[in-house]
């Protein structure tokens, strides 16, 4: 047995060293299966959060984001957002080619990343992340979007946009060279998915019978028990997603990474919950999961960088500002059958903020570059998403008609329904 492993050692490489490789490595596929999980979650959610006769079609969106996502990000995706020295505009804007590329030998392998891990096991853990930050606009336009117009604006999203803004700090661009800091991606996936959902949600405009004349009538989701469970995977899927983040298997920075996402997201529940109930007299069971949500996505920006107080503080404004930023949109009438908006966008934008405010960087030029970067990257994304629908809108169309939408996308899209042997409205 140890004459096998000796054997499978490369010759002249340093047995510690590869050993070292070996570790990172491994932890950095677990961690990708954990953020591969992340998606299960997002389609338990989001379908616990919609009416019974829309169920099909938000799984169905899922399913085809997180294909989508990564051959988008394998033919083009990946080289945009990590350039390397095929600069066309610098440090705003690169293309390494399309199709992926594997460098030979040990170029691939140990000397890649510094040893860290393989090229292969970098572009699957990136590509995850960018199946992400579309999976977020899904649930916000939910009930009412045309499938093939929500499939080509995820297309070109995440082959696009997304990768170029990721660029600007994970490829070394702009923002990286300013200073600015997100662990994670409470931004770079986030909340850049967030904005691209609020550009999506204002062109396509509010539910039927959402908003009246009597004012706003709530339209609960089928599944609150399917929306629990949803909670509780991207939670287990947040270990890969930060953890991960920190690019080995370096056992205190993935330890610390650990426990501020948790206490986090447990911060997050009781800041809403204490929230909600002060707003609503109420024990609102959609508030506390989506202050977990909130939690997890205010940590993600420095989830390395701060203490376990710190990480509650985070996670508990975080989990205050889902029920505050729920009712502001629905006064704006801004229609978000899940909270997308309201977790990405506004818990990623405070997380990122955070990182000036709190923790190993924390200082008024620091929240400069955090502000300057949330700025960025947020009025990057609302144009190009906000372009994109709109001319979608115009061309092809974004909504469904008023009969499908009222008789539901399931059988309307799909001619199916998700619970075939009975009916629920």
């Amino acid at each position: 047995m140890n004459e096998a492993i000796l054997v499978s050692i490369p010759p002249n490489v340093d047995v510690a060293a590869h050993a070292l490789f070996v570790a990172n490595n491994t932890w950095m596929l677990v961690a990708t299966v954990l953020v591969f999980i992340m998606h299960l979650g997002f389609s338990a959610l989001e379908a616990g959060f919609v009416r019974t006769k829309n169920t099909v079609n938000i799984l169905f969106k899922n399913a085809m984001i997180i294909s989508i996502g990564l051959l988008t990000y394998t033919v083009i995706g990946f080289n945009l957002m990590y350039p390397g020295d095929a600069s066309i505009i610098e440090g705003v804007l690169g293309f390494a080619g399309f199709g992926l590329d594997a460098p030979a030998g040990d170029a691939g392998a140990i000397a890649y990343a510094d040893g860290g891990y393989t090229y292969w096991t970098d572009f699957i853990f990136q590509g995850m992340f960018a199946a992400t930050c579309a999976t977020i606009v899904s649930g916000a336009v939910a009930e009412r979007i045309k499938l093939g117009s929500f499939l080509i604006f995820s297309t070109v999203f995440v082959a696009i946009s997304y990768p170029i803004t990721g660029m600007w700090k994970w490829g070394g661009g702009w923002l990286d060279a300013l200073g600015f800091y997100d662990f994670a991606g409470s931004t770079i996936v986030h909340a850049a998915g967030g904005f691209a959902a609020l550009a999506a949600v204002i062109l396509l405009g509010p539910r039927l019978g959402k908003y009246t004349k009597d004012g706003i009538k709530p339209i609960p989701g089928h599944s609150m028990p399917l929306a629990a469970i949803g909670v509780f995977l991207l939670w287990f899927g947040w270990f890969g997603f930060n953890g991960g983040s920190v690019l080995s298997a370096d056992p205190v920075p993935v330890s610390l990474v650990f426990v501020t996402t948790s206490l986090a997201a447990a911060a997050g529940a009781i800041g809403a919950f204490t929230a909600s109930y002060v707003m609503f007299k109420t024990h609102d069971l959609s508030m506390v999961l989506n202050g977990i949500l909130g939690g997890l996505v205010g940590i993600t920006a420095g989830a390395d960088l701060m203490s376990p107080m710190e990480a509650i503080i985070i996670g508990g404004v975080a989990g205050v500002i889902i029920p505050f930023s729920v009712v502001f949109f629905d006064k704006i009438k801004i229609d978000d059958p899940v909270g997308a908006t309201s977790v990405h966008l506004i818990c990623g934008i405070w997380g990122t903020l955070a990182v000036g405010i709190f923790g190993a960087k924390a200082g008024l030029t620091q929240l400069l570059h955090q502000f300057i970067g949330v700025a960025a990257i947020g009025a990057f994304s609302f144009t190009f998403a906000f372009a994109l629908m709109y001319a979608l809108k115009k061309t092809i169309g974004i909504r469904v008609s008023e009969k499908e939408e009222l008789m539901g996308l399931d059988p309307s899209e799909h001619e199916m329904m998700s619970y075939a042997d009975f009916m629920i409205k």
